[in-house]
């Protein structure tokens, strides 16, 4: 049996587990992770990964988003 890892320990989210994790719309992480200088996006062919740490550290910095 596969037992699931917790979003907590995971180091790259997919884009509904961090709008879960970070209580952001997947709308708004799309927009933040289009900008191709974004170092919290790591791709996977079409598919976008958020690197948990690293965007943790962008929103402790953020005022607004």
């Amino acid at each position: 049996m596969i037992k699931e890892v917790p979003l907590w320990e995971k180091s790259n989210l997919t884009l509904e587990e961090a709008s879960a994790y970070f209580g952001i719309g997947i709308n708004k992480l799309r927009e933040l992770t289009n900008d191709k200088n974004c170092r919290f996006v790591m791709w996977c062919g079409n598919k976008r990964l958020i690197k948990r740490k690293l965007l943790d550290e962008y929103l402790e910095k953020m005022y607004s988003i």
